[in-house]
């Protein structure tokens, strides 16, 4: 089940500010040869990786048991991958594991030790309708089915970007300070927030953050009226708690078309926008999504 039950901001945002772009450096005083950015990897950060290699390497990656998969800037300007770091990934030294094969069949490793700093999050309760905390028996095939049908949903991505140039907030709302919140539903702790919630009045218009393809857009038990994009590359946002739906499955979207409206539909407290940024099997920052220039791999 991915429904996830919300981040500080200032010390974030200016950590991002002062340390955006990170160039590791490779031994005996080469030129960069990879860059990071944001530089300052936290818990639940996205990651832009650019290697300076020519066009006709082959470059393998793995990152925290996450394959890399490399694509080509239009422009020629390099290769790119997106990444990124789980809310919940332990923090300390981590290794990328990047290697640059060349035609002539010689290889390159160009892999890099990357630390990950510890994000620290508020502890939030809240109160729900008891179905939503302990789910009758009546309840429990649906919910079974439905993380089955996730499951098959967001293993199967795009094999290229989807998505072209910034990604822009889905609602013209104010954000919350939510995302890595470990909230207790009625008492309970129910795990950590993995996406940002937006204070989106009924009815507000829900827009596709970038352009790609509707996986998903149906009503779940747990996220309501839901509808999930998948931007390529294992890339994906997602919108909960709808009050309406207004794309298919298999349907190709723009970047700020409308995809439905917001509601209060699932396990709320009341009206709002949930969404959600996942890269494989991980929920990353959506605030620091939209602060990610991806421009440049364009």
């Amino acid at each position: 089940m991915w429904y996830f039950p919300l981040q500080k901001t200032c010390r974030r945002f200016g950590l991002f500010l002062i340390a955006a772009v990170c160039w590791v450096i490779p031994e005996h005083g080469q030129a960069p040869l990879v860059v990071l950015t944001p530089c300052a990897v936290e818990a639940g950060s996205p990651e832009l990786i650019r290697v300076d290699a020519p066009a006709t390497a082959q470059l393998d990656g793995e990152w925290m048991g996450h394959t890399l998969q490399f694509f080509r800037a239009t422009d020629g300007r390099g290769w790119f991958a997106l990444a990124g770091v789980d809310v919940e990934a332990p923090v300390g030294a981590s290794t990328l594991h990047i290697t640059e094969k060349l035609g002539d069949g010689d290889a390159r490793d160009l892999s890099r030790t990357v630390e990950i700093h510890e994000a620290h999050y508020r502890t939030e309760a809240l109160s729900v309708a008891p179905q939503f905390v302990a789910p009758p028996p009546s309840a429990v095939a649906e919910i079974e089915a439905e993380v089955a049908l996730k499951d098959r949903v967001f293993g199967a991505s795009a094999a290229e970007p989807l998505w072209s140039g910034d990604f822009r907030a889905p609602v013209t709302a104010a954000p919350t300070d939510s995302f890595g919140t470990r909230r207790t539903f009625n008492g309970k702790l129910a795990s950590v927030h993995k996406g940002m919630d937006f204070r989106a009045r009924m009815g507000t218009p829900v827009h596709a953050a970038n352009s790609g393809v509707v996986v998903l857009a149906r009503k779940l038990y747990f996220e309501g009226n839901c509808v999930a994009i998948d931007h390529g590359l294992g890339l994906y946002t997602i919108s909960m708690h709808l009050s309406r739906i207004d794309v298919h499955e298999g349907e190709r979207v723009t970047k700020g078309q409308l995809v439905g409206l917001s509601g209060a539909t699932g396990r709320v407290t009341g009206p709002h926008l949930h969404w959600a940024v996942r890269w494989q099997n991980a929920y990353l920052d959506p605030a620091k999504m939209l602060r990610l220039n991806l421009s440049q791999a364009h």
